[in-house]
């Protein structure tokens, strides 16, 4: 057995420490000044470490996923709430026509949400299977959630409708459609 040092000692002889503690620290000390290196871990102890990483990744891409979907579904959320609370009322029998992809769909409107349409002050928005109108304000902030969800605006830049022919834009730019044109 290692000898004890001196404060051991005093701290046996007080009482302090029972000298299973002193013989312990003391085989500790021993240990610590002739220690062996560490062990190189082991094939199978490496494969573990690997498939623990490898683990933890895919936990982490599945969780990035999860939060993800979770945020697309909190802004949906937040789209049909704000329609829902800004939607205009629709009335009148006059027919509005606006594009929805390669569809074109029709809404009863007066002429005044006909002018408003026309203004940019009113849009279109999807509502479910259906179409809502919006004032600006609200569709500003649906924009900001999702864009997809506005059908027709007519006061943002670009969405004059095109044939996908440069050449056939540029030849009938010549004419005038006229202002009262209803189709």
């Amino acid at each position: 057995m290692a000898k004890a040092n001196p404060l051991q000692e005093q701290l046996l002889k007080a009482g302090l420490v029972k000298k299973s503690q002193v013989s312990q620290a003391a085989r500790e000390q021993v240990k610590a000044r002739h220690g062996k290196a560490p062990v190189a871990p082991s094939e199978s102890q490496r494969e573990a470490e690997r498939l623990r990483a490898e683990k933890a990744e895919r936990d982490r891409g599945l969780e990035a996923e999860r939060k993800q979907k979770a945020r697309a579904q909190e802004l949906q959320a937040q789209v049909r709430q704000i329609i829902e609370t800004h939607k205009v009322k629709r009335e009148g029998e006059s027919e509005y026509r606006f594009n929805d992809g390669t569809l074109i769909r029709t809404l009863l409107v007066n002429a005044a949400l006909r002018r408003q349409l026309a203004s940019g002050a009113l849009v279109i928005a999807r509502y479910g299977e259906g179409f809502e109108l919006l004032p600006r304000a609200a569709a500003d902030k649906v924009i900001e959630r999702d864009a997809s969800a506005i059908v027709l605006d007519n006061a943002r830049p670009g969405t004059e409708p095109s044939t996908g022919n440069a050449e056939d834009d540029a030849y009938y730019a010549q004419f005038q459609v006229p202002d009262d044109l209803v189709w």
